[in-house]
């Protein structure tokens, strides 16, 4: 595997990171996570829909009338993500949350390669590739447990209540398990138009017209807050990032996905998304609570790394 793919998928994998930190700054101006999701995606839309018009890429959106209906389904994966991390990270703790999106990550992608699913290759699950998984788990296991030892039972290292509610930790799964499912469909998407700027771009559109509609729903019935944009001016300028950081992950992993595997993309993501959480943690970055880097977390660590490198061994 050349070393730039592996490296390009490390850096996605820090952008998520960043991504989950600056929507919480959004979704604290705004008011409602749905309102954040809307927003954060009608940014990175229009930052693809320029960037394609800039590159003469959106003539490829002429192709999209013979294009099979659920290639354009990865979009759906966006707003599920972005809104559940707003949701979770609360409730659950920002590791807590990060821990269930690998989970779910984790098993979507070694199924999409083991069982050859949605046009992947069909890899055979090898012992380097088993013991890195479980390499990867076990590390994601020891960051989480050491950050809850001073917990009480029964909830998050900040003391929410509901840290172990079914409900909360299946969506946690559920939303990261959608992740390598979006990437292969938006590969598959991205073979039919021929030009990679476009499949992100639809992508996109899907997932900004979703969750406007998920809004719109909410607000009719009254189960969310209406979208307040005056705090918007007050909010940090790295509280926009968001956008930009969710642009580049879709686009990065649809196409790494079909030149090294989704469980190798997905592993390398989900160590640069650790990597980057522990210097968040430590120094207190983007305005989140200072944590310190203690022994388990850098054992977990570790495993993350180890773990991966076992899973492109395989």
């Amino acid at each position: 595997m050349h070393p730039a793919l592996l490296a390009a998928a490390l850096l996605v994998g820090c952008l998520l990171a960043v991504q989950a930190s600056a929507n919480i700054q959004l979704n604290a101006a705004v008011g409602t996570p749905y309102g954040a999701s809307t927003l954060q995606l009608g940014v990175a839309t229009a930052l693809l829909a320029v960037l394609a018009f800039a590159l003469g890429a959106l003539g490829a959106l002429g192709r999209l009338p013979d294009v099979p209906t659920w290639y354009l389904l990865g979009g759906l994966a966006s707003p599920l993500y972005i809104t559940s991390g707003i949701l979770l990270f609360p409730r659950l703790g920002a590791l807590v949350a990060v821990g269930l999106f690998v989970t779910g990550q984790m098993f979507a992608s070694l199924a999409l390669d083991l069982f050859g699913l949605l046009g992947l290759a069909r890899q055979d699950a090898t012992p380097a590739l088993v013991l890195g998984a479980l390499g990867v788990l076990t590390g994601i296991v020891v960051i989480i447990k050491g950050q809850q030892a001073g917990a009480a039972p029964g909830t998050d290292a900040g003391g929410n209540a509901s840290a172990g509610h079914p409900g909360w930790l299946a969506l946690g799964v559920f939303a990261g398990a959608a992740l390598p499912v979006q990437g292969a469909v938006n590969a598959r998407l991205r073979s039919e138009l021929d030009e990679p700027l476009a499949a992100a771009l639809t992508s996109f559109i899907v997932a900004t017209l979703t969750i406007a509609a998920v809004l719109l729903v909410l607000r009719a019935t009254r189960r969310t807050p209406r979208p307040q944009l005056a705090p918007l001016g007050r909010m940090p300028w790295w509280g926009w990032l968001g956008g930009a950081c969710a642009a580049a992950y879709v686009t990065g992993t649809f196409l790494l996905i079909p030149a090294i595997g989704a469980a190798v993309t997905v592993a390398l993501t989900v160590t640069g998304q650790q990597l980057t959480s522990a210097v968040i943690d430590q120094r207190g970055l983007f305005r989140l609570r200072r944590r310190a880097l203690t022994t388990p977390r850098l054992t977990g660590l570790a495993l993350l790394l180890g773990g991966s490198l076992l899973v492109q061994l395989g």
